[in-house]
């Protein structure tokens, strides 16, 4: 075999494409015979040319899995010694590279068998060797065995270190330094313990920058990047592997992202580690006072411009925004202050690119630091509108992106400024800028009927952009897609459906034009067009479902750069076969396109809300969407997975309005069984916070319209869920494990809300038999009460417990001394949701749980007397304290000194604007009236004059108004002669309202 091998092995390496097929045919016969194995390391020993040992070398690694168990004794011997004599003595770099991913494959097997002892002292040997091929080798060696045997390595953890910060620090060599690096690399993921292990990679950190900033100044930017990879890694990790290195790492890729001399790429990772870092260790930014600084690097980046031959996707400004919005999510308090100076500073710069940075910024940072621009909007609005009127084109589409920005983040502080705003974005509609089209889109959907005025004109512009066909023009017809689709729902259905036709009519048309951006805002004009028309969108489910499974089934264009060590790009991969399982190529990086990406997130988004509009109509489509619903909520991108998760509640909700037949309601049990285990998987196994809190969100919707029997099944697991998430040890909250707590606690607004709503929702669907559950799940709740967690935290946990109660009902008794301090304290909170939602906390705890809450009656009255005095400005805590005074009175009515608290009360009335609280308030005032307790006969005139701005309302429900009817009509009954001054002195429209209630029997 060994001589017609070597002759198959030459033909193979021939340039004639006919020889190789044939050879390669015959190779692939040859190779599933055990005796192939002799044959190979005969010509890895033997073979004269370079090329031949080097294939003998890589057909044995492809091989080997499958024939090492068959080998006798003497081959294995035979075929190791021919392995370390080749990586030791063989004069080809590819030749020593191959058969040293040979060693790292058998190794898998050999030496947790006993089989090759002497394999890691060989390598420990080869590592300090004088040669620089043989720690080239032994370090590649490291790294690749650290895939197939890498716990074996714990244990000698102590010994590598001093090795490889030699060879990181080796002068003489640039493959070893980038061998070297790679080695610490490949050892980070089996680190997962602390002490003298997490000690030692930390150690790594000054040698790692050392050698990188002297590769940096040299021209040598793949050590760098080698570097930047290893401080991903240590970032993702989850032992604590950063500790005091953060600052110097910081330091380090600030220098390399502001320096305009070097490459791209090389910055495009710097500024990745500094969002990686935002993102994951943010604690440790704020502990340190690194948050100013990068700041004070990032947002100078945003006049950068980038090269006409650079990828957009790179360019600086474009990251560094990425950085900054990362930031203010992350890190709202920190980051308003120093931005908003950057662009006080800078929006009146003599440089047109400093001008566009300043109010860049402002749009960037407008969704993460909402809160914080409240008190500011006035001063942030001036810096942007001046910049409308900007004569550089770049400011006024810079201005117009925060424009929009703003209208979609700081509602509704930016309604009351619409009178300025308006004006200026309709003046600036001849503007070329996509971001005005963008921007006007933004305005006209928080807007909303404010926008109708200027609707006509901006549509029939808009019409003008979607029948472009040029692809110059194709990007402002997708921006003009996507305004007609905003302005369509800020207008609404009366005004909008006639007039929609030519509007869907172009929008699929321009899914001829193949441009991936303008089917991702066609999709998305699609899901505003069915939330429009609803089921009137039936029509169109024909033409446009197509499409978006179109989209949805795309190639992802996913570019996969695969670590081939062999270094042979001779189509080896065809004498692979099936037994190669095991043997799996590295995988670099994977670079995708963006454009295909956000297609898909679009077209996933517009299934949803197709079938949740359409309904039934949606049938003949909905095994497919199910299909492809299921496969991306597994996707690799978040965009994607979360559209995906909102659309499988809506397939739903689309299924259960099929009239009920034996097979629809089967098919219903099996989709909701197969929707509530992903729901319950990407609770749990999701990295994604986002993603996480949408499927909790879902869980509860479910949980409301198909009530407990539906889900009883689930309840246990999504009981785990949700303890595991309360406690924070679910996988989207494993990202700040470095260092210590620095005490400083942000509020997770993203998922930590949505977390806590389950437990209303189980409570909802569960009543009392919601307790057991509630048990386990109270104390990790209450911890978001304590110190040092934000407001926002604490509200969160009051308000969950309100509603907890409320639905749960009298065991709610059990935890009264828990949660009444806890309550009470926060009716003194100077933020008004955490007195809004304490108020109606008590109100809850005293009517659900009984004698339980008797004792803390006075402090309650004391605590809600302050919310009626004229101190109090905000209305909705208002309307709580009334809510809870009147659920306090309807349960015990004995223990509140009426004659002191009713005219408080009443004067307090009517609510202004939480009429959630209506039916309690008003129903405690005509129970009252209706018992003719004494305490309320005095204040009747003033009751009947609240009464009738009541029925007046339009706010108010005819549920509310009808109960106040019965009221008045039993004080005329009984007190007719008394009644007829007190309604005459009412306005007559009041009185006829009134009235009109009273007759209805």
């Amino acid at each position: 075999m060994a001589q017609s091998l070597e002759l198959l092995l030459i033909q193979f390496l021939m340039p004639d494409n006919d020889a190789r097929r044939q050879a390669e045919e015959q190779i692939r016969r040859l190779a599933r015979d055990p005796q192939v194995v002799p044959a190979l390391v005969h010509h890895l020993r033997t073979a004269k040319t370079p090329n031949v040992r080097q294939l003998a070398a890589v057909l044995l690694r492809k091989k080997i899995t499958s024939h090492w168990p068959k080998l006798p004794p003497h081959a294995k011997a035979s075929l190791k010694q021919a392995l370390i004599d080749s990586i030791t003595l063989d004069n080809s770099h590819l030749v020593r590279r191959a058969s040293a991913n040979v060693v790292s494959i058998i190794a898998k097997y050999a030496v947790p068998a006993g089989e090759w002892q002497e394999l890691l002292p060989f390598l420990f040997q080869c590592s300090q060797s004088p040669q620089e091929e043989h720690r080239e080798v032994a370090l590649i060696l490291f790294s690749s065995l650290t895939e197939t045997i890498g716990t074996t390595f714990q244990s000698h953890l102590n010994d590598l270190q001093p090795i490889l910060l030699k060879c990181l620090q080796d002068e003489t060599s640039s493959r070893v330094r980038i061998a070297a690096l790679k080695a610490v690399g490949s050892f980070i993921e089996y680190v997962n313990e602390g002490g003298d292990i997490v000690k030692m990679f930390r150690d790594f950190v000054p040698s790692i920058l050392n050698v990188s900033r002297q590769c940096l100044a040299n021209g040598d930017d793949d050590v760098a990047s080698i570097a930047f990879e290893i401080f991903d890694e240590l970032i993702e990790s989850p032992a604590p592997l950063l500790g005091d290195s953060v600052r110097s790492i910081v330091q380090f890729s600030l220098e390399v992202c502001s320096n305009q001399d070097m490459e791209i790429n090389i910055r495009q990772q710097a500024i990745q580690i500094i969002s990686w870092l935002v993102k994951f260790k943010a604690s440790f930014l704020k502990k340190n006072k690194l948050i100013v600084p990068i700041l004070q690097v990032m947002c100078p980046l945003l006049t950068e411009t980038a090269n006409e031959d650079e990828d957009s996707d790179l360019a600086a400004d474009r990251s560094a925004a990425e950085v900054i919005d990362t930031m203010a999510i992350n890190l709202p308090r920190h980051v308003f202050g120093p931005v908003l100076e950057f662009a006080s500073v800078n929006f009146r710069h003599v440089n047109p690119k400093y001008r566009e940075a300043a109010v860049t910024s402002l749009g960037v940072v407008s969704e993460g630091c909402s809160e914080h621009f409240k008190d500011k909007l006035e001063e942030c609005l001036k810096v942007v509108l001046e910049a409308l009127k900007d004569q550089e084109q770049m400011v006024r589409g810079a201005a117009s992106f925060a424009l929009g920005q703003f209208a979609e983040h700081l509602q509704p502080e930016i309604l009351s400024h619409y009178e300025s705003v308006l004006p200026c974005i309709l003046n600036a509609l001849e503007d070329p800028s996509d971001e005005v089209k963008s921007a006007i889109g933004s305005v006209a959907a928080a807007a909303e009927q404010a926008f109708i005025p200027y609707a006509e004109k901006v549509l029939e512009m808009m019409k003008g952009f979607m029948v472009l066909t040029k692809d110059e023009d194709l990007c402002a017809r997708a921006r003009a897609t996507e305004v007609v689709g905003i302005v369509a729902m800020a207008v609404g259905r009366t005004r909008m459906e006639a007039i929609l036709p030519p509007f869907i009519e172009a929008a699929i048309s321009g899914f001829g034009l193949d441009y991936s951006e303008l089917r991702e805002y066609t999709h998305g004009f699609f899901s505003n067009v069915a939330e429009i028309l609803d089921d009137s969108f039936s029509q169109y489910l024909p033409h446009v479902v197509p499409l978006a499974f179109s989209s949805c089934n795309l190639d992802d264009g996913s570019a996969v750069d695969i670590d081939d060590a062999d270094g042979v790009d001779n189509g080896f991969s065809g004498v692979s076969s099936d037994d190669d399982d095991d043997d799996e190529p590295r995988v670099r990086n994977i670079s995708v396109r963006t454009g295909v990406l956000d297609e898909k997130a679009a077209a996933t988004q517009a299934i949803g809300f197709f079938a949740l509009h359409t309904k039934s109509a949606y049938a003949p489509y909905l095994e497919e969407s199910l299909k492809i619903l299921i496969k991306h909520s597994g996707y690799f991108h978040e965009d994607v997975r979360l559209q995906a998760i909102i659309s499988l509640k809506h397939i739903l909700t689309a299924l259960r309005a099929i009239p009920a037949h034996p097979d629809i309601l089967e098919k219903q049990k099996d989709v909701l069984d197969t929707i509530m285990n992903i729901y319950i998987k990407t609770m749990t196994e999701d990295d994604d916070k986002e993603v996480v809190a949408q499927a909790c969100m879902s869980v509860a919707d479910i949980m409301k319209d198909c009530g407990f029997a539906a889900v009883e099944l689930y309840m246990p697991r999504l009981a785990e869920a949700t303890l595991a998430l309360l406690h924070q040890e679910s996988c989207c909250q494993q990202v700040e494990s470095d260092g210590e707590d620095d005490g400083d606690i942000d509020h997770d607004e993203v998922l930590m809300d949505a977390v806590s709503d389950l437990l209303p929702a189980f409570a909802k669907v569960m009543r009392s038999y919601f307790d057991p559950i509630f048990a386990k799940l109270f104390d990790p709740l209450m911890k978001f009460a304590k110190s040092p967690h934000p407001p926002q935290d604490k509200t969160m946990v009051v308000a969950t417990l309100a509603e907890v109660a409320q639905e749960m009902g009298a065991p709610i008794s059990a935890y009264v001394d828990k949660i009444m301090p806890l309550a009470l304290k926060e009716l003194a909170s100077s933020e008004a949701t955490n007195r809004r939602n304490a108020a109606f906390c008590v109100g809850e705890l005293c009517k659900n749980s009984g004698a339980a809450a008797l004792k803390y009656y006075p402090d309650i009255l004391q605590g809600l007397h302050r919310l009626f005095a004229n101190s109090e400005q905000d209305l909705a805590v208002r309307d709580n304290a009334a809510g809870a005074i009147a659920r306090m009175i309807m349960v015990q009515p004995q223990s509140i000194p009426l004659n002191q608290v009713l005219p408080v009360f009443i004067k307090a009335l009517p609510l202004k604007e939480d009429h959630e609280e209506s039916m309690a308030v008003y129903s405690c005032l005509c129970n009252l009236l209706l018992s003719s307790h004494p305490q309320i006969l005095t204040l009747v005139p003033d009751v009947i004059h609240v009464f009738a701005q009541v029925v007046v309302s339009p706010d108010e429900s005819d549920e509310v108004k009808t109960t106040i009817g019965k009221a008045v009509s039993h004080l005329i009954s009984v007190y007719g002669q008394q009644m007829q001054p007190i309604l005459s002195a009412l306005p007559p429209a009041h009185a006829n309202a009134l009235a009109a209630f009273a007759s209805r029997r």
